[in-house]
């Protein structure tokens, strides 16, 4: 089967660069117009120019030729030469490369300090809270985080430059609108996870020997962290090529924004390196993941196949999903009652009042009726594609090997250079932005799936089943699916405010609704050019993702609450036969 998961995995590389390297056709527009655009705007597209420019970059021969000439020449190392500024490539992609994870470094360095930070508590009390909080800091926009940080440390206190790359200096802001997000999420993986390793044997042991409360904390870690470590391979990639956004906003030269300039113009050659670079990262970066696993896990705690305990219930109080969902709810169905398209010049940027209780944009729109109607492209796409992916999931939870390599190369391509590909193929817009969410939406939600599917049928209940003739059927429907559909449901809930932001972010980046369309990424990039004279226009959607995510957290934590008590209530009855726990 290994085999299996290898041949997909290479299947999937080459129908991701051949879509790359068919791009120009798929999409129905003329390649060669594009070029000229992109070369020199000033000139007429006449006949005479698109055929010098068809014969010049040999798009005569047609796109499967080109394709197979890419090819060739990639063997020998040659990505080609760019459409549009005639230079090499090779030398453009390696400095994009060398910029992002340069920004990278940084920007992982400050999230792992950041997620320090999240799980100290956790350490010292020995209990997680439900995580509303955390969520609501992951949840943050960084593209809004960017252009906060930039008006603040930048133009009003000029503490920093906001633009280029020229020092360590450029680094520092780029960094914190990356690393603030990325460690609201790595702190709150492992803080999740210590409550159950604090709770085993060992550490009772351990500290019944005097041993100090330091080198316990280092070994809960140790212990913790074997299967977190994937996610943070994530995370470096995310930090990488999805940090297309934050590189627009700072105009850093990295290989995420030199694909995303690539894309708009054109420029086939460079945005096929472009992705190609991305890819090898994200997989080297997913090797060299599941090599410090292997690591960490060492040969005695591999061999015993140990894993962590169940987490116990984390303290989830009802009233806090139900106040967000009330505040949330209030403000839609408020801002659904107004016109989102009315435009006011004579109230622009108008600070909030009774008569605009959210203010206004720069039109003079009403941000609340804006808001309350974006909810259902927002929200309402990203609960599409999230009930698509956990769809997708639970089958493919079936056959692990076979999505294992479909899943290494979906991890490696970021939401936004998906996004790119698609919004490039088919045109911007929403059902172009679901659908690269789409695409690499469902690899997590499928490794969970595949592993609970794997432990429901190693179980000694289903040997029983089996035992006294139960049908295959009988076995699926009334126990496995039970069994794994409710915790990958309830994992589904939990990525659906990062869905959101990525469906956001989309938008922003003008790759998903366009204008005059009321969808929070719009919004977020719409109120960005005088976010300094009316900051609530962005704030609106921003603190709206947020309360999203605290309402996912909180309420999927309630939920797995009350089921673990109704389980506990309820236990399965023994007979005087058969003795407990045989």
């Amino acid at each position: 089967m290994a085999d299996a998961a290898t041949l997909t995995r290479l299947l999937c590389l080459i129908a991701v660069l051949a879509a790359v390297g068919l791009l120009p056709w798929l999409s129905g527009r003329d390649p060669a117009l594009a070029v000229l655009r992109a070369r020199s705007a000033e000139q007429d597209p006449t006949e005479e120019a698109l055929d010098s420019v068809r014969r010049d970059l040999g798009l005569d021969a047609g796109p499967l030729s080109l394709l197979g000439h890419w090819a060739s020449d990639l063997l020998h190392g040659d990505l080609g030469i760019s459409w549009v500024s005639g230079t090499e490539v090779l030398p453009s992609v390696l400095s994009g490369l060398q910029v992002s994870l340069a920004l990278m470094g940084v920007s992982l360095g400050l999230a792992l300090l950041l997620a320090c930070a999240l799980v100290a508590p956790v350490l010292v009390r020995g209990r997680a809270s439900a995580g509303a909080w955390a969520a609501m800091l992951v949840a943050i926009p960084e593209f809004l985080l960017a252009t906060v940080v930039l008006l603040l440390f930048g133009v009003w206190l000029g503490w920093l430059p906001t633009s280029g790359w020229v020092g360590p200096e450029n680094m520092v802001l780029p960094a914190v609108a990356l690393g603030v997000p990325g460690g609201g999420l790595l702190g709150r993986l492992v803080a999740d996870a210590l409550p159950a390793v604090l709770d085993e044997r060992w550490v009772e042991l351990w500290r019944a020997a005097g041993v100090s409360r330091a080198r316990i904390a280092g070994a809960a870690l140790r212990r913790v962290l074997p299967p977190l470590v994937p996610q943070l391979g994530m995370v470096a990639v995310g930090l990488t090529g999805g940090a297309v956004a934050v590189e627009t906003v700072f105009a850093v030269p990295g290989i995420g924004r030199t694909a995303l300039g690539a894309a708009k113009s054109q420029d086939l050659p460079l945005l096929q390196g472009a992705v190609l670079a991305l890819l090898a990262l994200g997989l080297v970066t997913g090797a060299l993941a599941a090599l410090a696993r292997r690591r960490l896990l060492g040969p005695a705690l591999r061999d015993a196949s140990l894993a962590l305990p169940p987490a116990r219930p984390v303290r989830a109080h009802r009233a806090v999903p139900a106040t967000l969902f009330a505040v949330l709810a209030v403000t839609i169905g408020w801002g659904l009652l107004r016109d989102p398209y009315a435009v006011n010049t004579t109230a622009r940027l108008a600070a909030p009042s009774w008569a605009h209780p959210l203010g206004t944009d720069g039109l003079g729109r009403d941000v609340l009726a804006r808001l309350g109607h974006g909810a259902a492209s927002t929200v309402g796409t990203a609960a599409a594609v999230c009930l698509l992916s956990l769809l997708v999931s639970l089958a493919l939870g079936f056959l692990p090997r076979i999505a294992e390599g479909a899943a290494d190369i979906a991890n490696a391509l970021p939401p936004v250079i998906v996004g790119i590909l698609v919004a490039a193929a088919v045109g911007p817009g929403t059902g172009g932005a679901a659908l690269a969410v789409a695409l690499i939406s469902w690899p997590a939600l499928s490794s969970h799936a595949a592993a609970l599917v794997q432990e429901v049928r190693a179980s000694a209940f289903l040997t029983a089943q089996r035992a006294i003739g139960a049908s295959p059927l009988w076995i699926l429907t009334r126990h496995v699916l039970p069994s794994v559909a409710a915790p990958v449901a309830r994992h589904a809930l939990l990525r659906l405010p990062g869905i959101a932001l990525a469906l956001a972010s989309l938008g922003f980046l003008g790759l998903g609704a366009q204008p005059p369309a009321p969808e929070w990424g719009l919004l977020l990039d719409e109120s960005r050019a005088y976010v300094e004279r009316a900051p609530w226009a962005a704030l609106a959607p921003a603190v709206a993702l947020a309360l999203l995510a605290g309402l996912a957290v909180s309420g999927a934590a309630l939920a797995r609450g009350r089921g673990r008590r109704t389980r506990r209530v309820t236990p399965a009855p023994v007979t005087k036969e058969a003795p407990v726990g045989v």
